[in-house]
């Protein structure tokens, strides 16, 4: 039985530091279709919608946008109660012209510290938000219709949970609320409520970064904390890099089916009756597709976030991609295409030999009919 933890809301100096004001914002991400046409799916939308540009709230360049800006449509909805919060009364879903659309929860937050190792608890594969997230998925996809190339739902979602912090009672730095308080933020960051040890500490903290003196952005793999008036920007990023993360994980799935369809039919038994007759055209068209797709759903996930020059949000992506493990993903996709990539230039191999051999007993045959003619002929 996991021990009672005392939510009296105490501000003297030895409890944790008191939440003024803050927000936690819960990300679901699904892989819908092939590809949508933003400017069709708008049309067809009559929810609250807008174009999504990046919020710049910090210094950055002119093209540090997203290429082209996805479809941000807003739905109100009923508050879900989680542990001892609510969602608030309207919910985000984010539309990308690559297939993904991202369900954005938002959740007002306020209190001792603590509390938010409870919330992190109850979001952990939180079903009632699961559920809710993909009803409106299917929904917004039943109202695009065929803006949606090729629609279908995958059968696993990306979460990721960002809590926000605007005000803290009393005042802390960065390194003061890292430091006295690593131990509660590591049990946030993971959703643990057992205490953790100090390398998990360590590794949960590691990727700290701030771009004033009065802010801080901690980024683990299941869960980001921001202390920041200001995180527009940042969460933006990490809800793309949660996206893409998705597309990875789908793309690296249908390239996996896609190989064992090639070597299928790489491998398929040549000792038929007439070999040479058999047709390698339909094998070769499928694999060509596969890898086409592929390569376009990889090309397309990769250049929709332009992220230029050394400036702090393309930091923050960079410590967000290390945490995904996003740069292994994309070698592993590669090789995989690599792969397909042979597997197809040996199946064109075949076929070409099978034509030749073919044109060989064509031949064989065309001067086996001409001589015997010719016998034939000069038969008395």
């Amino acid at each position: 039985m996991k021990p009672e933890i005392s939510l009296r809301q105490d501000r003297s100096p030895s409890a944790d530091p008191y939440i003024e004001k803050g927000v936690c914002y819960v990300f679901f991400a699904y892989e819908t279709a092939f590809s949508i046409d933003l400017d069709r799916a708008e049309q067809r939308i009559h929810q609250t919608t807008q174009r999504e540009t990046l919020p710049r709230k910090r210094r950055a360049p002119s093209y540090f946008e997203y290429q082209p800006p996805p479809l941000r449509v807003t739905q109100p909805m009923t508050a879900i109660a989680l542990d001892s919060f609510r969602t608030g009364e309207t919910v985000d879903l984010v539309v990308y012209d690559f297939g993904s659309i991202s369900v954005v929860y938002s959740i007002a937050i306020n209190g001792p510290l603590i509390k938010l190792l409870g919330l992190s608890e109850e979001l952990y594969d939180n079903q009632a938000l699961l559920a809710d997230s993909r009803r409106r998925v299917e929904e917004i996809l039943r109202v695009i219709g065929d803006a949606a190339i090729e629609a279908q739902i995958a059968d696993f979602v990306e979460d990721y949970v960002i809590f926000q912090i605007e005000s803290l009672t009393p005042p802390l730095t960065p390194s003061e609320l890292c430091s006295k308080y690593a131990p509660r933020l590591t049990q946030i960051l993971r959703g643990e409520r057992d205490p953790l040890s100090d390398q998990e500490a360590e590794d949960a903290l590691a990727a700290r970064m701030s771009y004033r003196p009065d802010d801080v952005a901690i980024l683990d793999w299941n869960a980001a904390l921001l202390v920041d008036r200001e995180g527009d920007d940042i969460r933006a990023v990490l809800e793309f890099a949660n996206v893409e993360l998705l597309e990875m994980r789908y793309l690296d799935q249908k390239l996996d089916r896609a190989l064992d369809q090639a070597y299928e039919a790489l491998s398929k038994r040549s000792w038929q009756r007439v070999p040479f007759f058999r047709s390698y055209g339909a094998d070769l068209r499928r694999v060509a597709q596969l890898q086409a797709e592929s390569a376009v759903l990889f090309e397309g996930v990769n250049n929709t976030l332009k992220l230029l020059g050394d400036q702090y949000l393309a930091r923050v992506y960079r410590q967000a991609s290390k945490r995904f493990h996003l740069e292994e993903w994309d070698a592993s996709i590669l090789r995989k295409l690599e792969t397909l990539k042979s597997i197809y230039a040996m199946i064109s191999d075949q076929v070409t030999d099978r034509r030749m051999e073919l044109l060989e007993w064509v031949i064989i045959v065309l001067i086996a009919v001409s001589v015997a003619l010719e016998l034939i002929h000069r038969l008395p």
